[in-house]
C-alpha cells in the first residue's frame, strides 16, 4: 500500500504520529510495527515540543493481529525475546524526550492499551473500550502493562482489570484515572492538540527536564518489567488455552479453557 501504515507530521512544533490501518483496527502487524519504529525515530529527531499519538478509524489500536503472524517467521530467538521484540517499536516511544499525548480516537485494547499507557497523558473517546483482555485469551500480559497500570490507577483497581480482563468505557476510564479526559470521539484529536499547544507554549528545556524528573525512577524499570512479562507471555502463548482463546475470539464465541 502506498499510504504508510504509520504517518508522522509536524505542525507548530507539535509532532503527530498516526496509526493508519483502520481496516485492520490499527492492529500490531509486522508492517505497522516496522512503520511505527520509523515514525517513532522521526519523532525523536524532530524539532518538536510535544508529540501526539493517534489512530484512524474506529480503533486506536486493537493490539496483536491474531489473523496474521504475531511474531516474525524465521526468528530463532527464545520465545520471550520474540515477545519483547514485538513490543519494542511501541516501547521506543519511551525515548521521546518531549511529552507524549495519546489521542485515543477509539477502542484501545491489549498491546494498543499498552501503547496508550506508555504515553504521558491520554485523551480518549467516551464510547470506546479500554483495557487488557489477555487472560480472556489464555495469555499473560505484555508491554509492561502489569507494571504501569497499578502505578496509574492503584493496585486493587489494576488487579481487578488485569485478572478479569474486563474492558471499561471512556467514562469509567476517566474515573479510574486511565484517561485524563474522556470526550466525544470526534473531539479527541482537537482536545489532545489543544493540550499539546498548552505544553508547547511552556519553556521547552524546563518541560523536558520535568518529564525526565517524573520518569527517572521508572524508565529502566519499565523495560525490565516488559522483559519479565515477555517470559510469561511466551510460555502462555504455547498453551492450549491460548490457542482456544484466540480461536474463540476469531470465531466470536465464548472460550472453553482447560488449564493446559
Amino acid at each position: 500500500m502506498s499510504d504508510p501504515a504509520v504517518r508522522f507530521s509536524v505542525s507548530d512544533a507539535i509532532g503527530v504520529l498516526t496509526l493508519n490501518r483502520p481496516d485492520n483496527r490499527n492492529s500490531m502487524t509486522p508492517e505497522l510495527l516496522d512503520a511505527f519504529a520509523v515514525a517513532s525515530g522521526q519523532a525523536r529527531e524532530a524539532d518538536v515540543r510535544c508529540v501526539v499519538v493517534t489512530g484512524t478509524g474506529a480503533c486506536f489500536s486493537s493490539g496483536a493481529d491474531f489473523k496474521s503472524v504475531i511474531q516474525r517467521d524465521g526468528d530463532r530467538r527464545a520465545g520471550n525475546e520474540r515477545s519483547y521484540a514485538m513490543y519494542e517499536p511501541f516501547l521506543s516511544l519511551l525515548e521521546v524526550a518531549v511529552p507524549v499525548i495519546g489521542a485515543l480516537n477509539g477502542h484501545t485494547v491489549g498491546g494498543g492499551f499498552g501503547l496508550a499507557l506508555i504515553c504521558d497523558l491520554r485523551i480518549g473517546a467516551l464510547d470506546a473500550k479500554y483495557g487488557a483482555n489477555f487472560v480472556k485469551l489464555g495469555l499473560a500480559p505484555g508491554m509492561a502493562i502489569s507494571y504501569l497500570l497499578p502505578r496509574l490507577i492503584g493496585l486493587p483497581r489494576a488487579n481487578e482489570l488485569l485478572l478479569t480482563g474486563r474492558l471499561v468505557d471512556g467514562a469509567e476510564a476517566e474515573r479510574l484515572g486511565i484517561l485524563n479526559r474522556a470526550v466525544a470521539a470526534a473531539d479527541v484529536l482537537d482536545e489532545a492538540m489543544a493540550l499539546a499547544r498548552t505544553i508547547a507554549g511552556n519553556a521547552p528545556l524546563a518541560v523536558r527536564a520535568t518529564k525526565r524528573a517524573i520518569q527517572r525512577g521508572l524508565e529502566l524499570q519499565i523495560r525490565d518489567a516488559a522483559r519479565l512479562e515477555a517470559y510469561a507471555q511466551a510460555e502462555s502463548l504455547a498453551t492450549s488455552d491460548a490457542r482456544e482463546g484466540i480461536a474463540a475470539l476469531l470465531a466470536k464465541r465464548d472460550p472453553s479453557f482447560t488449564g493446559t
